[in-house]
């Protein structure tokens, strides 16, 4: 195969068969550059998740959402599981007044079950864009099943994905085309 030929072939805007040869494969610059974002997968990319628990205070929240440099938190049942997010928005909003942070659990100011936005490892990169765009939110906890005791399905932190994660993705991706 001739070295030209092959990184046109390797890049998809060129088919090769035998006793036909090469052929324009049919597929613009952008349909493969689609085809490759929709190949990257979440858990290539996914970071460590900060949790902490439902009864954590609103004070500890606020200092470990900035001494871990992160946009929100989960926060996870005593058993494990995940039940809520919160955001730097939240917690600003739970410290306005004259109240005492370090008496209010951060489970009351955070978003609730079912009402988040999940993906898990084996989802796209793409599609977890997609979620986080469509629901306006800075990051997704990545989760799996988790099954305690009880017969009820509740689900895992594993990881997590930002906006952050999804652009640096993004330039790597940029980096690294052949065309």
């Amino acid at each position: 195969m001739r070295p030209d030929l092959a990184i046109l072939t390797m890049s998809g805007l060129l088919d090769a068969r035998p006793r036909v040869g090469y052929f324009f494969s049919g597929k613009s610059a952008n349909q493969l550059l689609g085809e490759q974002i929709r190949k990257l997968r979440v858990k290539d990319y996914q970071s460590r998740p900060v949790v902490v628990h439902e009864e954590t205070s609103v004070y500890d929240a606020i200092c470990t959402i900035f001494l871990e440099d992160v946009g929100s938190l989960f926060i996870i049942k005593k058993a494990g599981y995940l039940s809520g997010v919160v955001s730097r928005k939240d917690l600003l909003k739970a410290s306005m007044g004259n109240q005492d942070l370090n008496s209010i659990p951060v489970g009351i100011v955070m978003s609730r079950m079912p009402n988040l936005i999940t993906c898990t490892s084996e989802d796209s990169l793409y599609h977890a864009a997609q979620l986080m765009i469509r629901s306006q939110v800075d990051s997704l906890p990545v989760v799996r099943p988790f099954h305690h005791d009880s017969n009820s399905e509740h689900l895992e932190v594993v990881g997590r994905i930002t906006k952050t994660t999804i652009t640096k993705a993004f330039v790597e991706l940029g980096e690294n085309i052949i065309l």
